[in-house]
This record gives structure tokens, sequence and C-alpha cells, in this order.
């Protein structure tokens, strides 16, 4: 993914808010199938790392991104946001940014 690409995703990631939290019990199959689900059906996300999660916020980033074939996008304080490109549920065009 180019600096261009991820510069206008995070443009788009500016009007979405929180759908999911990582909180003390980490990241597990359960959470990366929601992940997964909405990463098919929204392409981009925003994700919480609550204070009481042993996972800092971008290794909890890298490890959603590596278990759910995501894009990192953004990490800012406790919030990251990742891009996957959907299979059936096409919204967002970043090919030719």
């Amino acid at each position: 993914m180019t600096g261009k690409q991820r510069a206008f995703l995070r443009g788009l990631a500016n009007s979405i808010t929180v759908k999911y939290q990582i909180g003390k019990n980490g990241i597990d199959n359960n959470t990366i199938s929601m992940i997964d689900e909405a990463l098919e059906a929204n392409e981009l996300i925003k994700i919480r790392v609550l204070e009481n999660s042993m996972l800092g916020v971008r290794e909890a980033c890298e490890t959603v991104c590596r278990k759910a074939s995501a894009f990192p996008v953004q990490c800012i304080g406790n919030i990251f946001v990742i891009y996957r490109e959907s299979i059936n549920n096409k919204k967002i065009s970043i090919s030719e940014k």
C-alpha cells in the first residue's frame, strides 16, 4: 500500500466510529472472526484497545492485521484503523490513488 493510498484511507476513517474493542481477553479466534466479518462488510474499520488489555496498540494492530490479512492504516492513541478489500462488497477504490 502506498503512502497516498494510506492517506486517502486515513481521511475516510475520520468519519467512521469505533466498532470493536480489544480488552483484557486479548485477541482470540472469536474476535478475529468478528473483525473478518466487519472487514468484509465495510473494508475500513476502527478498533479501540482498552487500558485493561495486556497488548499495546501497535502490537494489537500488528496481530489483528496478520490474523485477518488486513493492512494497517493508522494508530493514534488507543485506536487503530485497518483496511482489507472486500471480495463481495467493494465500497472503497484505492487502486487509482
